[in-house]
Parts: C-alpha cells; sequence; structure tokens
C-alpha cells in the first residue's frame, strides 16, 4: 500500500498553523511549572508574612509549588527589579510592599521604572502599624515623645524596614509635623527593626510587627495608624487623635502581589481569579488581621492609583528636603 505524500508548501503551512497554536496551549496549561515569589526583605516581617500566607493556598489552587524567593536590599528594589526584568510569562511575581514602588525610587537609582515596568495582579491590603518606644526610654504618650524630643535633639534612634519604606517615611513625617529631631536606622526588614527596637539599640520603631511585641509588653505603643480598623491594644489612640495634624494614614504601608509588564493576559485573568478567590477566605482574612493587614478589594486600576497616590505623599516629603537616604 503506498503512503499518501502531503506537498512540500502544504506540510510548511501546515506547520505554521502549528506554530500559532503554541502561545495559546500554553497559556491555557498554565502553570506547568513552579512559580517563584519574591519577597524584597529579610524573613520574619511584615512582607514575608503575608507572602507564606497567600503562597500557601496560591500553591494548591495552581497545583503547582510557590517557591517563596528572599530578595532584600535597597528598600525592597532589588527585588523589585529583579521581577520586573523577569520573563513576562507569569512564573514569576513579586510580594510588592508600596514602599519599594512609591517611596524608595525616589531616593536611589533603580533599574526600573515602578509605574511602567510593573502590573499589579491583586491588592491585598493595608497594613496597620504602631508607633512603638522601648520602655526604658521615660515616655508614655505622643504628646511626651514630641515634648522629649525637642528637649534632647538628636538623642532619640528610630528604625525601619529600610531606606525608601512607609516606616521611614513615617518617621520622616513625623519629624517634619512635630519640629524633633530623631535618627533613622535603616535595617533590611521589619524583623531586625523590630527586634532592635525590643534590644534597646534604637528607641523608636514604625512598624506593623511590633504589635505582638507591644502585647508582650517588650515595646509600649503610644500611637497607631493605617488600616482600617483599631489595633488588638487597649487605649492606644489613633496617631491624629495624639495630636499629629495633617498625618497621612496611607504611610503605615500596604501590600500586594505585582508581575512583569507584558504577562499574556490570559495567564493574568488566571492568576487574579485564584488570588481573588483567596482573599474571600473567612481563614485568609483571619490569617492576615493577625499579622495587622485588612484585606481589602481593589481593582489593578485603583491598586496603581494608590502607588501613585503614595508616591505623591513621598515626593513631598522629599521635596522639602526633610527626607534622604542615609
Amino acid at each position: 500500500m503506498r503512503l499518501a505524500t502531503f506537498p512540500p508548501l502544504r506540510l510548511i503551512a501546515l506547520a505554521l498553523m502549528y506554530a500559532a497554536t503554541m502561545p495559546a496551549s500554553a497559556q491555557q496549561s498554565f502553570p506547568a511549572k513552579p512559580i517563584t515569589y519574591v519577597v524584597p526583605y529579610t524573613p520574619g516581617g511584615t512582607n514575608d508574612n503575608v507572602a507564606r500566607i497567600v503562597t500557601k493556598r496560591l500553591a494548591e489552587k495552581a497545583g503547582q509549588p510557590v517557591v517563596i524567593e528572599y530578595k532584600p536590599g535597597a528598600g525592597g528594589t532589588l527585588g523589585a527589579g529583579l521581577v520586573a526584568a523577569a520573563a513576562p510569562d507569569g512564573y514569576t511575581l513579586l510580594n510588592t510592599s508600596i514602599g519599594n514602588l512609591a517611596i524608595a525610587p525616589q531616593l536611589m537609582t533603580v533599574k526600573f521604572d515602578p509605574f511602567h515596568d510593573l502590573v499589579p495582579v491583586a491588592y491585598i491590603g493595608n497594613s496597620l502599624a504602631t508607633v512603638a518606644i522601648n520602655p526604658a526610654v521615660p515616655v508614655r504618650t505622643l504628646p511626651e515623645l514630641v515634648a522629649y524630643a525637642r528637649a534632647n535633639p538628636g538623642k532619640l534612634t528610630y528604625s525601619s524596614s529600610g531606606n525608601g519604606t512607609p516606616g521611614h517615611l513615617a518617621g520622616e513625617l513625623l519629624k517634619r509635623i512635630a519640629h524633633i529631631d530623631i535618627r533613622h536606622v535603616p535595617y533590611k526588614g521589619s524583623a531586625p527593626a523590630v527586634a532592635d527596637a525590643v534590644a534597646g539599640h534604637v528607641d523608636l520603631v514604625f512598624d506593623p510587627l511590633s504589635t505582638q511585641f507591644i502585647k508582650q509588653g517588650k515595646l509600649r505603643a503610644l500611637a497607631y495608624f493605617g488600616g482600617g480598623r483599631p489595633p488588638d491594644l487597649p487605649n492606644v489612640p489613633n496617631i491624629r487623635d495624639a495630636g499629629i495634624k495633617g498625618w497621612e494614614d496611607s504611610l503605615a504601608g500596604a501590600f500586594f502581589i505585582s508581575a512583569p509588564k507584558n504577562v499574556p493576559p490570559a495567564v493574568l485573568a488566571r492568576l487574579r481569579q485564584w488570588i481573588g478567590e483567596i482573599l474571600a477566605e473567612p481563614d485568609t482574612v483571619a490569617a492576615l488581621s493577625r499579622v495587622q493587614v485588612d484585606v481589602q478589594t481593589l481593582s489593578p486600576e485603583q491598586a496603581s492609583q494608590r502607588i501613585r497616590q503614595v508616591h505623591d505623599i513621598a515626593a513631598r516629603v522629599v521635596k522639602d528636603g526633610a527626607f534622604q537616604a542615609n
């Protein structure tokens, strides 16, 4: 029996048709391998806590491992730059703290454009932070802190999770509004920043992670800011109610997930669907609440607007000359 043969031109046409269906096929099978989830700070901080909660469920939804990769440094911009330069295929995601897109790039040279090289995948929620002080400092309220700092200019120090982070901006804004001089000590993440406040190596810290140490009596809360609720701490006032007028609650920070630009729409849609389902789960909401993050549903466009809002606040403080990298 003679086998049928195809003319060469028809073979070429079939090959081209097959090639044309490859990208769609690849998108249909997403994810076909593990997803890398970049945390741009050291382990143990709020960014890491959020990542661990989200990635556990994301791996179950995706049917593939979601591997956390730590890339700390430069106020979170090293990790953000790595994700911005990654292949736009949905396999590399950034656990974004708003500071590494809205604040830090204004203070240091970065190799990415936060408004054009990354795209929001999903908004996770707003942080709830405290102004916390080591109990050895003779201060019990925010007005007392202001008075003490004015009487002792340059004596007090405050820590943050790094240059260009929300904690850094919060400290600098408090200095500007209250006309006080407190020295900034940057770290590579929340965990070491809060640990050194507990140990007394620095006096103050502005960070969501401090709440657990306040409950243990290792730090003293002077005020809280951010989030949509007061913290689970008795008799701690909102920073505005404590006498700081013109305060910006968005400086407590926020978390969302970003991807490199040009990720295929079908892949983005799938990721957004999974993450939306995860953030609607009561167990996820409760777990994030325990690490001082209030889940909030924002569209990708609204998430971009939030980045711009904090960027503009930081720009005003930087312009006033009261905010600079150490």
